[in-house]
This record gives structure tokens, sequence and C-alpha cells, in this order.
């Protein structure tokens, strides 16, 4: 399983990519992951991931508590797909994406784009050292 995280656009504050980059490099002692920013007129996540299951964060999405969450990714772990998670811009995501991915929300509440890719790597991080006994998550 490999995890990837993609971010529609540019933040405007780089300290977001840092806190999310710190956690991904923590989420890399129990599986491979990386991050990068795409922009959705170059780049379509089912033609570079045609087998992974792919989460677009949305508000309308599925919401799940952290103890959800990882119970989620403890799934996913065990069936072997690789996950792609998306985050969309300051525009959200292209309408087509929306229609064919699994949709995820962090929150009822509404966070700049830049805040939501900190807190994804670190519900990310959570869930996998919580599957692993890593007393971070207490």
């Amino acid at each position: 399983m490999k995890l990837y995280l993609y971010f529609v656009g540019k933040p405007r504050d780089a300290r977001a990519n840092a806190i999310a980059q710190e956690y991904l490099d923590r989420v890399r002692h129990y599986t491979a992951a990386e991050m990068r920013e795409v922009r959705p007129d170059r780049w379509n996540p089912w033609d570079r991931h045609a087998s992974a299951r792919i989460i677009c964060l949305d508000p309308s999405g599925k919401a799940l508590d952290s103890g959800g969450f990882t119970g989620w990714i403890g799934r996913a772990e065990m069936e072997g797909r690789d996950m792609v998670f998306v985050v969309g811009g300051a525009d959200g995501l292209p309408p087509e994406w929306r229609a064919r991915a699994e949709l995820l929300s962090l929150s009822p509440m509404t966070f700049p784009h830049e805040l939501a890719r900190a807190m994804l790597a670190e519900q990310i991080y959570r869930a996998f050292a919580s599957l692993r006994g890593h007393p971070y998550p207490r």
C-alpha cells in the first residue's frame, strides 16, 4: 500500500505544506507516502492511479471521527490498494472528480484548503500510529 496526497493549487502560506510534510514524514515509518501539488487541467488521478482507491475531500463527503478514520485506513491497508487523497483548492474540486471519487469530509465546518492539508496528513499519521500501538494518539 502506498499513500498519495495531492493538493490542488499552491498555498498562500508555505507553512501549511511544511506541517503536512512533517506528518507525512512520520507516516513513512509505516508505509510509503508522498505529496505534491497538481493542476486539474493537466492531471487526472484516475489516469495516474487506475487501480487505487481515490478519495476527494469535500464538505458533503462521509464524516468520520478519528477512530472511524483509523478503521477505514486499517481496512484499506488490509486490501493492499494504494490510497489517493485529493484536497481541492480555493475553488474546490472539478465536478467530474467529485462524481467519480469517494468523498470524505474532515468536518462540517469550513476550513482553508491550506489547513485541510495539514489536518488530513495529521489524521493519516494518527491512524497509522494507532494501528501500530504507538502512544501518539492518546
